[in-house]
Formats: C-alpha cells, sequence, structure tokens
C-alpha cells in the first residue's frame, strides 16, 4: 500500500517516529504494523522497517505476516538460510498460506533455482484467489530461463484477468520481440485492442511492431490512435516523429518531436532529432541551435556532441569541427567514434600525425574497421613511418587475411624497404585476391612505377 503526505493512513507512520524519538512505546494492532513496514520496504527505508518488525513482533508474537515481512528482510540482506529455517517453521503452522511458498520460491530464485521456485508458485495458485502477482513471478522465473513461450504464456493469463495490467502487456511484447514474431505479436494486440480500444500502450506497442515489419502507414495510424487515447502520451509522439523522419517527412516529423517538448522536461533525443530534421530540410540556422541545445540538456550524450561535429565537418569548417570533438573528447577519452572523427578531422586540416595518433586510439579502443587499419596505415606512409606502416597493415592482416588492399600496400613498403622478397610475396597475394586494386602501387609508391620486377609481376598476372 503506498502512502501519500496527506493520506490519513499516513498517520501511524508519524505515531511510530514520534515514538522512536521519545523512546516511548505506543501500541499498534498487527495491521497497522503491516503497513508501516510495507511504507519503510517500499522507501528502501530498511533499518526503520526493522525496527517496526522487531517492535511489532514484541506487540505481536505470533502475527505470520509479521514474521514473513521479517523473512523478507533477511531475503534482501541475503541471508538465505536464516529465511529458509523461519518460513519452514512458519509452513509447519500454516501450510496452506500462500504467503510461505511465495517467499520460499524468492529464495530458490537467488539461488538460482529458478525451475523448483517455479513448482513452489505453483503450489502457491493453488492456495490463492489473487492469482495475477503469482503468474507474473512464474512468467519472470521462466524470462530467467530464456522459456520466451511459458513466459509470455503466464504473462498473458496476468492480463486476461487485469486488462491494466501493463506491465505484464510490456514483457509480453518482449518475449514475442526476443522471439522475432511480429506477425503473432500484431495478431496478439489487435485481439487485445478489441476487449480494451483506447489503451494507449496497446496502441503504441502495436506502431512498434509494424515499425518491425516496415508497415509505416499501419505504424502512424497505430500511433495517431495511441495519441487520441492519450494526448500526452510523449513516447507516441516520439515514435510518431521517428516514422515521419524516415519517410523523408521532416516538417511533419518537427512538429511531432516538439509536442514533446511541451508535454514534459525537454528531452535530448527530441532536439537531437528536430535539429537532423532542420539540417535535412537545409535550415543550418536552426539545425545548429537544436544542436547546441541537445548537448545543454544531456552534457554527455555522444550523439549530441557527433551531430554539432559532423554539421561543422560537413561545411568544411574544419576548425570549429576540431573544437568541438576536443570538447567531446575531454568528456569521454574512451568513445571510439570521437577518436574517428578526431583523426578525420585533423586530415582535412593536413595534421597528420594527430590524425594518425586519433586511429591509433580507436584501434586500442577496439576499432578494428578495416578502413580504420587503412586511414592509420596510409598516414604513417605520409609521415614517413614505414616500419610502424608495415607493423600496421600485419596486423590488419590478422583482422582480413588475404585483403587485397592491405597486401599491395606491404608489398609496396617492403619493396620501398628493398625486401623484395617480402615484396613479391605481398604483390603475389594481392593479385590472388584482387589484381584490380593493383593500382594501389602507382597511387602510393609512385617512385616503385618503373621497377622492372613489379611491372613483371603485373604483367603476369594481366
Amino acid at each position: 500500500m503506498e502512502f501519500s503526505e496527506n493520506d490519513n493512513t499516513n498517520l501511524p507512520i508519524s505515531k511510530f517516529e514520534s515514538m522512536l524519538k521519545t523512546n516511548s512505546v505506543l501500541f499498534f494492532d498487527s495491521e497497522e504494523f503491516e503497513n508501516i513496514i510495507h511504507h519503510y520496504l517500499n522507501q528502501g527505508k530498511i533499518a526503520l522497517a526493522k525496527k517496526a518488525i522487531k517492535l511489532g513482533l514484541q506487540q505481536h508474537p505470533t502475527a505470520t505476516n509479521l514474521k514473513l515481512f521479517r523473512v523478507e528482510v533477511f531475503i534482501f540482506e541475503n541471508d538465505l538460510e536464516t529465511a529458509n529455517a523461519l518460513l519452514n517453521a512458519l509452513y509447519d503452522l500454516e501450510p496452506h498460506n500462500e504467503e510461505i511458498f511465495i517467499q520460499k520460491a524468492n529464495i530458490l530464485s537467488k539461488q538460482d533455482l529458478h525451475e523448483q521456485a517455479i513448482d513452489v508458485l505453483k503450489r502457491a495458485l493453488e492456495l490463492t484467489d489473487d492469482v495475477v502477482d503469482i503468474y507474473s513471478l512464474i512468467g519472470m522465473e521462466y524470462l530467467f530461463l530464456d522459456e520466451f513461450e511459458n513466459a509470455k504464456f503466464h504473462f498473458m493469463k496476468c492480463l486476461e484477468q487485469d486488462l491494466e495490467d501493463y506491465s505484464a502487456l510490456y514483457n509480453i511484447i518482449y518475449c514475442f520481440d526476443f522471439l522475432e514474431q511480429h506477425h503473432e505479436a500484431i495478431e496478439y494486440l489487435n485481439a487485445f485492442l478489441d476487449k480494451n480500444p483506447y489503451c494507449e500502450v496497446a496502441w503504441h506497442q502495436l506502431g512498434k511492431q509494424y515499425i518491425s515489419l516496415d508497415l509505416n502507414k499501419k505504424a502512424l495510424a497505430a500511433f495517431d490512435f495511441a495519441i487520441i487515447s492519450d494526448d500526452r502520451f510523449v513516447g507516441a509522439y516520439l515514435e510518431r516523429g521517428k516514422v515521419l523522419e524516415k519517410q523523408g517527412e521532416y516538417n511533419e516529423a518537427i512538429e511531432s518531436y516538439s509536442v514533446t517538448l511541451k508535454l514534459d522536461d525537454p528531452t535530448s533525443f527530441a532536439l537531437l532529432r528536430i535539429g537532423s530534421c532542420y539540417e535535412k530540410l537545409g535550415n543550418k540556422e536552426l539545425a545548429i541551435q537544436y544542436y547546441y541545445k541537445t548537448v545543454h540538456e544531456d552534457p554527455l550524450l555522444d550523439k549530441g556532441w557527433t551531430a554539432i561535429t559532423k554539421f561543422y565537418y560537413k561545411n568544411k569548417n574544419y576548425q570549429k569541427a576540431l573544437y568541438y570533438i576536443n570538447k567531446a573528447l575531454n568528456i569521454d577519452t574512451e568513445n571510439v567514434n570521437y577518436w574517428k572523427l578526431y583523426a578525420q578531422i585533423n586530415q582535412r586540416l593536413n595534421l597528420y600525425e594527430e590524425a594518425e595518433r586519433g586511429y591509433k586510439k580507436a584501434l586500442e579502443l577496439g576499432n578494428f574497421e578495416l578502413d580504420t587499419w587503412i586511414a592509420r596505415g596510409d598516414l604513417l606512409l605520409k609521415i614517413g613511418e614505414r616500419q610502424a606502416a608495415i607493423f600496421n597493415f600485419e596486423q590488419a592482416l590478422e583482422f582480413y587475411p588475404e585483403n587485397a588492399e592491405i597486401e599491395y600496400r606491404l608489398g609496396g613498403l617492403y619493396y620501398s624497404l628493398l625486401e623484395k622478397d617480402k615484396g613479391t610475396f605481398h604483390i603475389k597475394n594481392g593479385l590472388k585476391s584482387n589484381k584490380d586494386y593493383s593500382f594501389i602501387l602507382d597511387e602510393l609508391f609512385p617512385d616503385l612505377i618503373h621497377n622492372h620486377q613489379i611491372k613483371a609481376l603485373l604483367k603476369t598476372k594481366s
């Protein structure tokens, strides 16, 4: 039971806290203690909950529900052995109390004994009229076991009992998504909406399923119905905006995103998407305004800083692009995308050593894309670091074996260092993989154009 500040049920809590401050002893009935304990557990105030349990059991030593709260605290503190012993004692007294089985299942679940937990929960089902919570707990146990069909079945049981159990609805859709059953999810949601036609959550989820199947018109219609059901549903406006943007309807997308800014605190996502739409419409001034608003709203959003950097990069204002990518790197030095942008911008500014450093950092952070290896190696060649370039390309070959672009580069590098056998080996590998890339030798190693051995190699494969 939740308590509000002005709720009369909050009076026992005030009375209890006053008692603690004055060290006096006041009497509460067991139900009042239950409400007090429940309140503190919901608030995460475990120490106060424990005090209430202790005093409650002193005044009501046979109260089963207070003992079950005690068990709950032991489970929370991971003292499963003590919790189990208390439950066994309670079971001897009340073998038909479903809450005992629920807490027993909780212990088994914490021990990763999920199948046993399910068996215990199924026994609890036989003892209670309030089956929704137990169906939900069984569903969660099946999720732990990755048994999504069984999980889905039990969450559906929850929704059969309570059409407004949106937590169960989200879990059902999660199972459909994991199983990639988008058509089945659509069928289920439509059947659900026949019973509950103004459920904004179901319309919203239906729209997302249509997006998964690229049925954008149907998705838009579903989001419109979600908005009709609840015209303050921010998620529906955001999803609607994403579909409109995808379809190139940028003004309509801006309008949909903008509604969310009025309904709730501005989100960095909406601001970023509005900026992107304005940029696609060619309105550079408004685009950059919204990109700035994005990073103001969330300074740690990597997509925001990237958008500003790319905006200036596209507009060939490389100095400003460099300024903002450095600003981003000051916030997050481990972001691979930042380092790649940093490298590309420095390359445009002919700052080759800094550009090489950016690509090197990207590789160190695990960005092993082919273009990163090649860009870094070509820069090392440009600044005269031929041995380092060879080492770079040799490493690249481990990820991209027999890659013609790498092989020709290694062939040219070894020839330029007068290691002709190694050079011949790699050029032959390059020709074997793709002879069309042999132009790399002319472009990167013009000094070797007239090398008779290389000319002979290329001629034999032409």
